[in-house]
């Protein structure tokens, strides 16, 4: 997979610009603050239809613009394709592949695939669940397209609920066969949600457990699944049980939970409330681990997804790496840049070059972006 062109209007600092990128290995230098993020953030939007740091997409609209676009042309199994997505809140988003509109995400994200490693993702441990559990999830539609418009229903379903359990006002005296319905649609798309988080897991935990050794040959890392239906599972062993268990689980919980959630007026189980944590020799790394080891086990993390990706759709995703070699040690930056394949197109970001061998830097296409401007040097 190979994006040969980018094209922005009114996307976060730019009016319009254009990129086209000609090599594997492409480097975005410049200060802080010139826009270095926004290319990348642009590009992963158009994987996930998610932004890396906006929490919606009014913000990724220039100061006092109407709305933004962001286009590209990539390649993939030696097919062009050319993407385009429209923001103009409040309508709808318009997303088009090859001119053609698109109503279904999976449709159009199912065209490219990336994996994004930021110095956010380096808190990855220590950060809040809802940081973790968005991880998890752009990470599972990089290789199950579909599953983003699961995830969309089943929190569509949820907002519903909510919004009957506020207008029971906590009398758990009323009648509550509307909350059965709702409760019988989160349990069937939860459930489903759930099921494919566990399945992901344990593949990534596959490839994980063996690049986190290779970095750290004394430390076994484990990852385990907390959820709010089931007891907490390990990623080590496939989940043996079909997701009609699963299912019968989650309605089990849902029926003990149903007077707690009309006083809360919320939600309180499914998979929008669990969790992933992570072991060191089966000590919790959240708590216990030093900052290098955090690092390394989020390394370990954003290796196994480039690789899980590979063998699941059979093509590369595109690596983006933002600033996050300046915060990693000479050992762990020789680590990352040496387990990139040739065949994977890298695009990094950084305040200069000081980072990189030379003999990195021999192939590498190199822009410095300046006041809002991208140059090839």
């Amino acid at each position: 997979m190979f994006i040969n062109k980018l094209e922005l209007k009114n996307f976060r600092n730019y009016n319009e610009l254009t990129i086209n990128f000609n090599s594997s290995k492409v480097l975005f230098v410049g200060k802080n603050a010139q826009g270095k993020t926004n290319l990348l953030e642009a590009i992963y939007y158009l994987s996930t239809l998610d932004s890396l740091r906006a929490k919606n997409d009014n913000e990724l609209i220039k100061w006092n613009q109407e709305y933004c676009s962001i286009k590209a042309e990539i390649k993939k199994f030696d097919i062009d394709t050319d993407l385009e997505i429209y923001i103009n809140p409040p309508n709808r988003k318009k997303l088009k592949v090859n001119g053609l509109n698109k109503n279904k995400s999976s449709d159009f994200i199912s065209n490219i695939s990336t994996v994004c490693f930021t110095t956010n993702d380096l808190l990855l441990l220590r950060g809040a669940p809802d940081d973790r559990r968005k991880w998890l999830d752009n990470a599972i539609m990089q290789i199950y397209p579909a599953y983003q418009e699961r995830l969309s229903k089943y929190n569509k379903i949820r907002i519903q609920k909510n919004n009957y359990l506020k207008n029971l006002k906590g009398n758990i005296q009323a009648d509550t066969q509307m909350l059965d319905i709702w409760n019988e649609q989160l349990s069937l798309t939860g459930s489903n949600i759930t099921f494919i988080r566990l399945s992901f897991l344990y593949e990534l935990q596959k490839i994980a457990k063996v690049k986190h050794n290779k970095i750290a040959k004394d430390e076994n890392l484990l990852i385990k699944y907390n959820s709010t239906i089931l007891d907490d599972i390990s990623s080590e062993k496939k989940f043996e049980h079909p997701i009609e268990y699963i299912l019968e689980m989650f309605k089990q919980k849902l029926e003990q939970k149903k007077q707690e959630e009309i006083i809360r007026a919320q939600s309180v189980i499914g998979p929008h409330r669990d969790d992933v944590s992570y072991f060191i020799n089966e000590i919790e790394a959240r708590k216990f681990a030093s900052q290098g080891q955090q690092r390394t086990i989020v390394l370990s993390l954003k290796l196994s997804e480039l690789e899980l990706i590979k063998e699941k759709i059979n093509t590369n995703a595109i690596l983006l790496l933002d600033d996050v070699l300046a915060e990693l040690d000479d050992y762990r930056q020789n680590y990352l840049l040496d387990a990139i394949g040739e065949e994977t197109q890298t695009i990094i970001t950084s305040v200069d070059t000081l980072h990189f061998k030379e003999q990195y830097l021999k192939d590498v296409e190199i822009f410095e972006i300046k006041d809002n401007n991208v140059k090839l040097l």
